[in-house]
């Protein structure tokens, strides 16, 4: 037995420095790297924070483009999604309710155009990203309101399109925050 506790005890000491100390100090460096040095991705206007790329905001002015609905009211201080399942009599209720607002808000636009996107809040409930179909189908209603050419706005909408992670993983998808940054800044 006594040669089992020397090893232990030693195994123990060593993991606890590379666990404790070591591993997140590499996390920390890896995370100065990234865009925003670890702080977040920051979106400003004239020097000025309006928000942050890599969360969610609410969107639901007709002259802007709308975000995902989310199932903690775009709260990033607690995540999460509404764990109702599809048969939930709730969570039918709250889609419904969003599908009508959206054909309301969007006329031309039949029920089955709808991306699921549009209705259903994420699993975190702060997706920031809309696919392009579910941004250039609110382009007529934008196009109306600021008086702005729909082919302008469906360029912004491309202009604003990320495509795939090394052009093979995921799908494109387009950062509501920024394009509306953008589409204020159109004159």
């Amino acid at each position: 037995m006594k040669n089992h506790i020397g090893p232990a005890i030693r195994l123990t000491l060593v993991l606890l420095v590379v666990l404790s100390v070591i591993y997140p100090l590499v996390i920390a460096g890896v995370g100065r790297l990234a865009p925003g040095s670890g702080k977040g991705e920051t979106v400003s206007i004239n020097g000025k924070l309006v928000g942050y790329a890599l969360v969610g905001q609410k969107f639901t002015e007709d002259r802007y483009f709308n975000s995902r609905p989310s199932a903690v009211e775009y709260n990033a201080a607690g995540s999460g999604g509404s764990n109702k399942g599809p048969s939930n009599p709730d969570y039918l209720k709250a889609v419904q309710a969003r599908i009508d607002t959206f054909l309301v808000h969007n006329p031309g636009v039949k029920k089955e155009e709808i991306p699921v996107e549009l209705v259903t809040a994420s699993g975190s409930g702060l997706d920031p990203d809309l696919s392009p179909a579910a941004a250039k189908i609110q382009v007529a209603r934008i196009a109306k309101i600021r008086s702005i050419s729909a082919d302008r706005l469906n360029q912004l909408v491309d202009e604003h399109t990320q495509g795939p992670l090394v052009g093979l993983f995921g799908p494109s998808t387009v950062n509501v925050l920024k394009l509306n940054v953008a589409l204020d800044a159109l004159k």
